[in-house]
């Protein structure tokens, strides 16, 4: 089974708000996840970004693969 962290999209029309999520690769982006590690708001400024840094530890040790989008976010929040 292929295990994504990736970006599960809620919110209103023209308002998105995304729960960072890992779930198998096979899965539709707002279907079925295994875990949810982190939230994400574009909408406010700045740009509001949580995680569960133990959880993203684990699953990326277990050898999950964060898409593009969650690796940027990942890396901007490192620096901060």
């Amino acid at each position: 089974m292929a295990v994504k962290i990736r970006l599960a999209r809620h919110g209103a029309k023209k308002r998105p708000y995304y729960r960072i999520v890992v779930a198998d690769s096979r899965c539709k982006r707002d279907g079925r996840f295994i875990e949810e590690i982190g939230r994400y708001n574009p909408c406010v400024n700045p740009s509001f970004v949580s995680f569960q840094q133990d959880r993203l530890e684990y699953w990326l040790s277990c050898g999950a693969q964060p898409t593009d989008t969650v690796a940027r976010l990942i890396k901007n929040a490192a620096e901060e």
